[in-house]
């Protein structure tokens, strides 16, 4: 096993940024994550901000760097654009963009795109964890990616045929802070997914979508009437939601599905698809982009003649 840096692997996305150092056998030999996402870099640069986290690890000048996330995006630092679905994952190293100008070799991950006229869908950051999903379980046909927009998606192989996009998290934080439910939820705070509160909210989102907006209103007057405290109430919003997403991606019992998730949020839908009698197989989402990350990585070097770093 090397212990020797071979390649700088980075996810930045809108609000967060992580940094891996390593090795040509994917082995994390040192690792930086912060809050400087997309949004709060702009005024210092993206290189500067990039090269202040590698200049705290000692990384050598040389090292070439593989970004994935809202980097890409149009007001990131370079627009790294979409591939069209169907879309070979395994290919998208091979259509990374490199960054002009910069003091070293930096490239950057292309997203991908649905571009359907009436349910037109992006994804960019996911397409690079589901690279590395694929290649931990490649016999995977269904892939619940969750997140502030949970990604469902479908391959055959290492084709990806199509995905869709819910917005589940911001919906959460958007209605338990800034609706009258914040009143009930009492705002910012955990879930804990053994809540039978959470549970019957999955199943009420999952078996009667249409009553949705009903029942977020009931947790309010739950709270009214019942005295119904902060963790039920907002462990009851985040179920509702969450089972409102799954009915929305047909999730049907007995259906397998790859779970990409780690920490709150795999506990939250690891309880929720079980509770909709999911088959699941779990991986972890961190495990998940730096092997992709790598992946891409090798394709790209390979596509450009790279024989070093392929």
């Amino acid at each position: 096993m090397s212990t020797q840096p071979f390649i700088v692997a980075v996810d930045w996305g809108t609000s967060s940024f992580r940094l891996w150092l390593l090795s040509v056998d994917g082995v994390v030999l040192a690792e930086h994550r912060s809050h400087e996402g997309m949004s709060e870099v702009a005024g210092r640069g993206f290189e500067t901000v990039l090269e202040s986290h590698l200049s705290a690890l000692l990384a050598p000048s040389h090292l070439p760097v593989i970004i994935c996330g809202m980097a890409g995006s149009r007001q990131g630092w370079v627009e790294a654009g979409y591939l069209s679905t169907p879309a070979d994952v395994t290919d998208i190293g091979g259509h990374a963009t490199l960054v002009p100008g910069a003091t070293r070799q930096i490239a950057i991950v292309p997203g991908l795109a649905v571009r359907s006229v009436n349910e037109p869908d992006v994804m960019r950051g996911e397409e690079t964890q589901l690279l590395g999903a694929h290649l931990e379980m490649p016999q995977g046909r269904r892939y619940c990616m969750p997140g502030t927009h949970s990604k469902w998606v479908t391959m055959d192989g290492a084709l990806v045929t199509g995905f869709e996009t819910h917005m589940t998290g911001e919906m959460f934080a958007a209605a338990n802070a800034k609706t009258i439910l914040v009143h009930s939820t009492g705002g910012e705070g955990p879930v804990d997914a053994r809540d039978p509160a959470f549970l019957n909210g999955v199943r009420d989102g999952w078996t009667r979508p249409e009553k949705t907006s009903h029942h977020l209103f009931s947790i309010r007057a739950g709270q009214l009437l019942h005295g119904t405290g902060p963790d039920e109430s907002r462990a009851r919003l985040s179920g509702l939601l969450i089972g409102l997403e799954l009915s929305g991606a047909g999730v049907r019992g007995g259906e397998e599905i790859s779970l990409v998730a780690s920490g709150a949020l795999q506990r939250l839908y690891h309880a929720a698809l079980t509770e909709c009698g999911a088959k699941l197989r779990d991986i972890d989402a961190d495990v998940a982009v730096r092997r992709g990350l790598m992946e891409a990585w090798r394709s790209h070097a390979a596509k450009t003649g790279d024989r070093k770093r392929a």
